[in-house]
C-alpha cells in the first residue's frame, strides 16, 4: 500500500468528487482516469458515496480514497466500501487514532498553526490545507509552511484552474484538491483531466 506521501505525488490535481448517483461515479473514474488523474476523492456527502467508491474501484489504475471523513462510524464504513486512503476537513484525535492504528493512508485537514502542531503529537506531517481561499491563501500557507518544515500540504478549498499552479509551484505543496475537473460530458472530464495532469 502506497502512504500518503506516494499518493499525493501521483497527481498535480486531486479531484474533489461530490456523487448523487452511483451510476455515474464509474464513467466518471474511466474519464479522470484515462486523462492522467489517478488518485480520485469520494466526498462522503451523499447518499451515493459508499456506492461510488465501490464502483470506482473497478477501474483499472485507479487509487479510490474516501472525503470528508468526520467520524469513527463513517471511517468504518469507508473502509468496509473500499476506500484506499482517507481524508477529513478537520482533525480530532478520536477520529485519528483509529486511523492511524489501522495503517490506512490518512489526510486530515488543517487551517492553523495549533492543529498542525496537533498532527505533529500524532505522529502526522502531510496534512490537507482547508479551506485554503478563505483561510488566507497562499500567503497563509506559506506563514504556516515556515516553523513547520517538515510538513507537506494538499490546499483545497477554492482552488480553480487558474489558481492551481501558483500552488504547486510551491515546493511544500504536493498536490491540490479541486472540482473544476468533474463537470461536462466524460470527454470534457478526460479532457480537463488531461490538463490538469501536466500542471506539474
Amino acid at each position: 500500500m502506497p502512504d500518503i506521501a506516494e499518493i499525493m505525488r501521483t497527481s498535480a490535481v486531486i479531484p474533489v468528487l461530490v456523487i448523487d448517483d452511483a451510476a455515474t461515479a464509474k464513467p466518471l473514474a474511466e474519464a479522470l482516469v484515462a486523462g492522467g488523474l489517478l488518485v480520485l476523492e469520494v466526498t462522503m456527502r451523499t447518499d451515493a458515496a459508499l456506492d461510488a467508491i465501490r464502483e470506482m474501484k473497478q477501474v483499472p489504475g485507479a487509487i479510490v480514497g474516501a472525503g470528508t471523513v468526520v467520524n469513527a462510524e463513517q471511517f468504518a464504513q469507508v473502509m468496509d466500501a473500499g476506500a484506499e486512503f482517507i481524508v477529513s476537513p478537520g482533525l480530532t484525535e478520536r477520529l485519528a487514532d483509529p486511523i492511524i492504528a489501522s495503517g490506512v493512508p490518512y489526510l486530515p485537514g488543517i487551517a492553523t498553526a495549533g492543529d498542525i502542531m496537533r498532527g505533529l503529537d500524532l505522529g502526522l506531517t502531510h496534512f490537507k490545507f482547508f479551506p485554503a481561499e478563505t483561510s488566507g491563501g497562499l500567503k497563509a500557507l506559506k506563514a504556516l509552511a515556515a516553523p513547520f518544515y517538515q510538513c507537506r500540504f494538499c490546499p483545497t478549498g477554492g482552488i480553480t484552474e487558474a489558481s492551481a499552479p501558483e500552488w504547486l509551484v510551491f515546493d511544500k505543496v504536493l498536490c491540490v484538491g479541486g472540482s473544476w475537473v468533474t463537470g461536462g460530458s466524460m470527454a470534457e472530464v478526460e479532457a480537463k483531466a488531461r490538463k490538469a495532469a501536466g500542471l506539474r
